[in-house]
């Protein structure tokens, strides 16, 4: 890290030299400009490792683009420019840009009511509105976090009407509609859904009709079908713990809208640069997609519709980053600086937010305030964890027993496995018995009837009768609270 701050100080005047009509210059900036960048990856060079695709843009053109590790471990392919990634949640931009066009053609509007289009949806006593899941304020769980609850793995294939069931039997928000913000990737599912019912065409039809091929992004498409073969695809990885080598982590879900965009480096650019040109969508569309969200409460908020809106060493930032399996991604833009980075990894320990910033860094940092170089954000602090009180086996075992939840459509089995708590198996619905998804370490005593899994931030809170019988308990996991689950058998009664 020292020697690449070293390099981006030592370089402000070369890289103020381009396009001044001094050659020499400019190609000597240039050339410690990608030394610089080869820096930031040069943990990816290394044999038999996964790795990153890097782009710069700069005024509508790449001005830099590498390829850093292997697209493919098995048959030994590199990763190129070319190369098509899974882009997680960035996806998302592309989903509300394709609410918007629907809105411009007269067959969605962002203030209707969320069940004109998806009617099996509860009724919640409040009117949830297009808006409200554009701008994650909407209330509604996180489907992926149920999903993982409910003991769906992300290798197991899943659709659009496995997401709605579980989805649709949510019987309570987190929060009224409007009056706070929460990350939910069922919003954006949701919207996928709209994009169907509305248009008549998936949402892989519609981005590809209506976005994609417009702007000529040919290697550029939503995933809805787990066989579907993708031309210069990477392949996603995960270290192995605890020892060399890697395990593969692809997604086998083809529900979409949430994620599920493929897409390159040199792709991004032609998106990119639409949010100058305004070739799809026009002005209007473009400062609608970029309108920050609010609350009821009148706060602003530093969401806009599937975009991050932000400061970074005081120059202002558009952006969003993904992360789906073993893959993660960044799409990061300045632009007062019309300058933007791509980046696009293939392995789950990546961290493409930091790495992008360090490369806006190295071309900005002349424009940038002269303050210590933040960390890109990665999603908030952990929950400080609660100290782990002792539990006797005798005292555990009034715990233990079957839970039912019929908003997940499971049933827990808790029993006493090493002197601690656990969900030792999952019951589906036709009593078959699955292994938990739920991390094997179990569960610590941080107070009375109270249990937490601190590093997931999964707290059991049981409850208790009349007779003062642990008849069920509640679930808070991150922010999906007070789900209900309901004692049907065991323990000490």
């Amino acid at each position: 890290m020292s020697t690449l701050r070293r390099m981006a100080s030592g370089m402000v005047a070369g890289i103020l030299a381009l396009g001044t009509g001094n050659a020499p210059r400019a190609v000597g900036a240039q050339d410690r400009a990608a030394a610089a960048v080869d820096e930031v990856f040069s943990d990816y060079t290394k044999g038999g490792s996964p790795g990153c695709a890097v782009a710069v843009y700069r005024n509508g053109r790449i001005i830099y683009s590498k390829g850093y590790g292997l697209a493919n471990l098995e048959e030994d392919v590199p990763i190129t420019p070319n190369s098509v990634f899974d882009i997680g949640s960035t996806s998302k931009q592309f989903t509300a840009a394709s609410i918007l066009l629907l809105e411009k053609q007269g067959k969605v509007s962002t203030n209707d009511d969320v069940r004109k289009y998806i009617p099996e949806l509860p009724e919640y006593g409040q009117k949830i509105t297009v808006l409200h899941l554009l701008n994650h304020t909407s209330g509604l769980r996180d489907y992926l976090t149920l999903m993982d609850l409910a003991g769906i793995n992300t290798d197991s294939v899943t659709t659009d009407e496995d997401a709605l069931q579980i989805v649709t039997r949510q019987k309570a928000l987190n929060f009224a509609p409007g009056s706070d913000w929460l990350y939910s990737n069922t919003g954006f599912f949701l919207l996928s859904i709209i994009v169907k019912r509305a248009s008549g065409k998936t949402l892989r039809e519609f981005a590809t009709e209506n976005l994609f091929n417009p702007l000529g992004m040919t290697h550029t498409q939503y995933r809805d079908d787990h066989t579907a073969l993708i031309a210069n695809r990477a392949m996603a990885y995960d270290p192995k713990e605890k020892k060399d080598g890697y395990t593969l982590d692809v997604s086998y879900f083809e529900q979409t809208g949430d994620g599920a965009v493929h897409t390159s480096v040199e792709d991004l650019l032609k998106w990119d640069e639409n949010f100058y040109s305004g070739q799809v969508g026009g002005k209007d569309f473009l400062a609608e997609i970029q309108e920050q969200g609010k609350l009821n409460s009148g706060k602003v908020l530093e969401y806009a519709k599937g975009l991050f809106i932000a400061d970074y060493r005081g120059l202002h930032t558009v952006s969003h980053g993904g992360a789906w399996g073993g893959y993660r991604a960044e799409l990061l833009r300045f632009p007062e600086q019309h300058f933007s980075v791509a980046c696009l990894c293939n392995r789950g320990d990546a961290n493409p937010s930091r790495r992008a910033h360090q490369v806006a860094d190295i071309y900005l940092g002349s424009m940038m305030k002269s303050k210590e170089e933040k960390k890109a954000a990665e999603g908030g602090r952990e929950r400080p964890e609660k100290k782990e009180i002792p539990r006797t086996r005798e005292q555990l075992q009034i715990y233990t027993g079957d839970y039912w939840s019929g908003e997940l459509g499971v049933t827990y089995r808790i029993a006493i496995t090493d002197g601690r708590l656990k969900v030792v198996g999952m019951l589906d619905g036709s009593g078959s018995m699955h292994a938990s998804t739920l991390p094997p370490d179990g569960f610590g005593a941080t107070g009375q009837d109270e249990f937490s899994l601190g590093k997931m931030g999964i707290t059991i809170h049981f409850e208790r009768d009349s007779s003062q019988v642990i008849s069920g308990f509640k679930l808070d996991a991150g922010r999906t609270l007070g789900m209900i689950f309901t004692r049907r058998s065991g323990g000490d009664k």
